[in-house]
């Protein structure tokens, strides 16, 4: 079966199913989604980006986005690769390296030297080129802190 990524910003029927789909795996409102991948629509910026996994039958199976601001202390530091998620019935058919890879893609071919995550996973990230550069602050939580530096020209 096959499946691709799509980016919502040159998409954008799949807005609403976006929206839906993101803020059902991650506690921040749909609304909140809505809105910004809306505005990313139309916007000269290139940034926030956001992606679905796609099977071939139009069913999401995963979703990622690249953003300004992870809602984190680092305000220093950007892009993000934020809301990486793979449904748990896909898992184990590389799906999440295949989306890593998308945005590491997508950052360089934006300009972009450099890309970060925050996350409790440990180990995952680094098997990708991600290398752990210390602890911040997500929300009201400390975090772990990554970035990827592969993407120097």
């Amino acid at each position: 079966m096959t499946h691709n990524i799509i980016f919502v910003r040159d998409n954008s029927q799949y807005l609403d199913r976006a929206a839906d789909y993101f803020s059902s795996k991650w506690p921040v409102s749909r609304e909140i989604y809505y809105d910004n991948m809306l505005h990313s629509i139309n916007t000269p910026s290139p940034l926030p980006c956001w992606y679905l996994l796609m099977r071939e039958n139009d069913t999401i199976i995963g979703c990622f986005g690249m953003i300004t601001n992870d809602f984190n202390s680092r305000q220093d530091l950007w892009p993000w690769l934020c809301a990486l998620y793979v449904e748990e019935s896909e898992c184990g058919q590389a799906f999440g390296s295949k989306m890593l890879a998308h945005g590491v893609a997508e950052a360089k071919r934006l300009g972009f030297q450099k890309l970060y995550l925050c996350t409790d996973h440990i180990g995952y990230y680094e098997k990708y080129g991600f290398s752990y550069i210390g602890k911040c602050c997500n929300m009201s939580e400390e975090s772990r802190l990554y970035g990827e530096y592969r993407l120097v020209m």
